[in-house]
C-alpha cells in the first residue's frame, strides 16, 4: 500500500529525519559529511527551503525546515543531490539512503522549541559527544525565528 501524498500546508515547518540505508555510518567519515552539508546549504541558497536547525549524525539526519516546495521535493533534492555527488565525486558505490523519511508539521512554538532543542542535543544523546558545543555538523541557522517562518 502506498503511502498517502504529504503535501505542503502553506507555508508550514516541519521536522524532518531520515536515515542511511541499513543505518550505515555514512557521516562518520569528513568528507561525506562535509558533502552533505554543501548539498544542504547548495538548495538552501537555490531557496528550496527555509533552513531552521539541523544536525548530520553517522547515520541520520534531522532537519526543521520550511520547504518552499514539498515536503517530498525538498527530501528528493537533497538525498538525491547528495547520493549523486557522493557517486561521482568520492565514487561510493553503495545505496545510500532507505526509501522513506519521517516528516511532522509544528504546530506552534512549542514544538518549534522542542524540536530545536532535540536536535541540539541529540548528538550527546547519542553519546556521540560529551558537549553539545564539541559536535560539527550541529551549526545553529542564525537569524531565523519562528514568526518570521510564519510570515513568509
Amino acid at each position: 500500500m502506498a503511502a498517502p501524498p504529504r503535501g505542503n500546508t502553506g507555508n508550514s515547518c516541519y521536522f524532518i529525519t531520515t536515515s542511511t540505508f541499513q543505518k550505515r555510518s555514512l557521516f562518520q567519515t569528513e568528507r561525506m559529511a562535509r558533502l552533505f552539508l554543501e548539498v544542504l546549504f547548495h538548495y538552501r541558497q537555490q531557496g528550496k527551503y527555509l533552513l531552521h536547525e539541523f544536525v548530520v549524525m553517522p547515520d541520520h539526519f534531522h532537519l526543521l525546515i520550511n520547504p518552499a516546495v514539498t515536503v517530498e521535493r525538498a527530501l528528493q533534492l537533497i538525498k538525491g543531490g547528495f547520493s549523486y555527488r557522493a557517486r561521482k565525486e568520492l565514487g561510493v558505490s553503495c545505496e545510500v539512503w532507505q526509501a522513506s523519511f519521517y516528516d511532522r508539521r509544528v504546530r506552534d512554538v512549542s514544538e518549534y522549541c522542542a524540536f530545536r532543542e532535540y536536535i541540539h542535543l541529540n548528538p550527546a544523546k547519542k553519546r556521540l559527544v560529551v558537549a553539545v558545543e564539541e559536535y560539527s555538523t550541529a551549526p545553529r541557522v542564525q537569524g531565523l525565528s519562528w514568526t518570521a517562518s510564519l510570515s513568509g
